[in-house]
């Protein structure tokens, strides 16, 4: 098991610039700003380019070295004084949904920079090195599945079969890559992780309803996802009878009540979602004859996620039977449920500790690639509120003072874990 040092005296009043990381934020939020005040920065797009060589420039700035990987995952390190001691990184993501917000992803790679312009600017040394890392397309909204870049750094997912996926257009990840100059060459192992922090906005309501400010999060539920195709046959909407149709969207509404009631069937950590549908022909006089729709389960027991997708599976079979439906069941993801490193979810409960924030112990809904890391290296999150819960939306919502905090947490977290060796006349705030 792992175990950090306790703080230094010379570093427990240690704070970041909450100007600074919210400017940065703000600043991030302008490539791909929406009408709604959110931000469409997708994966491997120009808008996300544009995003990831601001923030290579801003650890340039602060004097790092940075490193890009055969995926496109960007790491930018900060030298500590042992230059054999594994690494302390800290990370998430800039690609965000097409209707996506502010926070989500950047507020955990800015906040691992504000981090280092931190110990920057207040002259200090650590032990360990820091490290931060923005991962390629966490979102998977254009490229499934999604935390497809923590995945091949990782191991969970296959470096030529990720290379070989493809958007809606039929452009692949490989060429996207090399559309935006950022296929790298660098080989970065998980060998050299020493801990792995993730800051992340909840995504849910939980905080903001207890009226908490930082979420200690102790792993993530495990997920399934499948793409369904069902396919009947197109008629006539007039002359067809009801009970002579093979009506494919019939069959898309019973497996949508098929999957949300096997999710209420495994409470309290069951989830169950049907996110995206589309009709065949897609005119309204006419019955469908196929659907495409996606399937998401989500739970915290690995032998309740499997019940699930038996269940699913089985309940699809015979929807499909009653109404006379071919139909073709995809899995494109399979994450077992995580559960995160104590020595590094000690250290962000002992952070907002001395920090006197109030928190609370609890799991993540969504997947993160933290989740990925934390089977290779030790690993934890740091969540704060968002504005009722809302994320993967254009009016997701945070507070520059929830912001700070979560980000001080991460400080003191790292400095736990890379160990504080010297601060030299530093400037002081």
């Amino acid at each position: 098991m792992n175990t950090y040092v306790t703080p230094s005296k010379d570093s427990t009043d240690l704070r970041t610039d909450s100007d600074r990381l919210w400017e940065s934020l703000m600043e991030m939020a302008r490539l791909g700003a929406t009408p709604k005040g959110g931000v469409n920065r997708q994966a491997l797009t120009d808008l996300e380019r544009q995003g990831r060589d601001l923030f290579i420039q801003w650890c340039r700035a602060e004097g790092c070295t940075v490193r890009i990987d055969n995926i496109g995952n960007i790491f930018a390190r900060r030298e500590g004084s042992d230059p054999n001691a594994k690494t302390v990184m800290a990370g998430s993501h800039l690609d965000s949904q097409p209707t996506g917000g502010k926070y989500d992803g950047c507020f955990g790679v800015l906040s691992g920079l504000e981090v280092i312009r931190t110990l920057n600017q207040h002259n200090i040394t650590t032990q360990s090195p820091i490290e931060v890392v923005a991962w390629t397309n966490e979102e998977g909204c254009r490229f499934p599945p999604c935390m497809m870049g923590s995945g091949v750094f990782t191991g969970e997912l296959e470096f030529d079969a990720m290379m070989a996926r493809t958007d809606a257009d039929g452009v692949t990840v490989s060429d996207a890559l090399d559309a935006i100059h950022y296929r790298g060459s660098d080989n970065v192992s998980p060998s050299e992780i020493k801990a792995y922090f993730e800051p992340h906005i909840e995504q849910g309501p939980i905080l903001e309803d207890t009226d908490t400010t930082i979420g200690v999060v102790i792993g993530g539920l495990g997920q399934k996802w499948f793409d369904l195709t069902l396919t009947g046959l197109e008629a006539h909407a007039g002359p067809t009878p009801m009970n002579l149709r093979r009506d494919a969207m019939m069959g898309a509404a019973e497996v949508t009540q098929a999957l949300n009631r096997i999710a209420f069937d495994h409470q309290p950590h069951g989830r169950g979602t049907v996110g995206c549908m589309t009709l065949h022909p897609g005119s309204r006089n006419v019955i469908p004859g196929q659907v495409k729709m996606t399937l998401d389960m989500r739970h915290w027991e690995p032998e309740a996620l499997e019940t699930m997708g038996q269940a699913v599976t089985a309940a699809v079979e015979e929807i499909c039977q009653r109404h006379g439906l071919d139909y073709h069941l995809e899995p494109t993801a399979n994450f077992a449920p995580e559960y995160f490193d104590k020595a590094c979810v000690d250290a962000v409960r002992q952070s907002a500790e001395q920090l006197e924030l109030s928190h609370m112990d609890i799991i993540s809904g969504a997947g993160h690639d933290a989740m990925f890391v934390g089977r290779v290296a030790p690993a934890a999150m740091i969540f704060i509120p968002c504005k009722d819960g809302i994320s993967h939306n254009e009016i997701e919502s945070a507070t520059p003072e929830h912001v700070h905090a979560g980000c001080n947490v991460l400080l003191h977290a790292m400095l736990n874990a890379a160990g504080f060796v010297s601060s030299v006349g530093g400037t002081g705030e």
